[in-house]
């Protein structure tokens, strides 16, 4: 599992979602917008569009809320002009970083980053730096106490998922971003349940960073997932999970 999906998941096991609902509602609303400004407000014929209606709801995002934000994406309602843009960065240990952002103003956003950045012992790196070492994978979770590893199997492959990778307490299916839909599909058609369904930037390596180093990283994601212009951090770390657990838990 990346460093990022670990981390992700022991974020949602420490419950950490309630006490940062007003930054997921803001997220989740920037998605919705950006989603319908760039596909259409029809999440039927918008992928993208449709994958944030879910989170939305599956976040107890009240409907009206879900409606106005695709309605600024579209136009039908004024709204503030986002645009997505994707900052690359070195953290302790020369651990990789991408960072994904909406922001209304990119010189207030990037200047903000670097502060977070240099204040945590990281920096912003040049373009294309560290961009190249990442892909984008369809990333599915699913609880093994619901399901058999041959059930789970069956219908992935048969829908085109990459892999899947048996962990302590999920499988962890990877698909391409072409199979991502098809493989959700089949899943949802078997009324399997699962635990978190993202498009991630996969690492093709990881880096290993133990002692204080681990902890400057772990401070760092935090300090950089807590801005408001943030919406995804993709490290490519190798933490032990006991001390990321026992960082959440502090």
């Amino acid at each position: 599992m990346s460093g990022h999906s670990k981390w992700a998941t022991i974020k949602r096991k420490k419950a950490s979602i309630d006490a940062k609902r007003g930054k997921m509602f803001t997220q989740t609303t920037k998605e919705l917008t950006i989603a319908a400004k760039q596909g259409g407000g029809d999440p039927a014929g918008n992928p993208r569009l449709r994958l944030a209606v879910e989170k939305a709801r599956a976040n107890n995002m009240p409907a009206d809320n879900i409606k106005r934000a695709i309605m600024k994406g579209t136009g039908e309602l004024p709204g503030v002009t986002y645009e997505e843009v994707t900052y690359e960065a070195y953290a302790p240990g020369g651990v990789a970083m991408l960072i994904e952002t909406v922001t209304d103003n990119k010189n207030r956003t990037v200047s903000e980053l670097r502060h977070l950045l240099e204040r945590n012992s990281g920096k912003l790196a040049t373009a294309g730096s560290v961009a190249w070492s990442f892909h984008k994978k369809g990333v599915i979770q699913i609880s093994k106490a619901n399901y058999s590893e041959d059930d789970i199997l069956n219908i992935i492959l048969d829908a085109g998922a990459d892999d899947m990778k048996v962990e302590d307490e999920f499988y962890e299916i990877k698909t391409s971003p072409e199979t991502f839909e098809p493989v959700k599909k089949a899943l949802e058609a078997k009324n399997i349940k699962t635990e978190s369904v993202e498009l991630e930037m996969i690492p093709e390596n990881l880096v290993k960073v133990e002692g204080k180093e681990a902890e400057q990283v772990l401070k760092l994601m935090e300090a950089l997932e807590d801005h408001d212009d943030v919406q995804n951090v993709y490290p490519n770390f190798d933490i032990d999970e006991k001390v990321m657990a026992n960082f959440n838990a502090q």
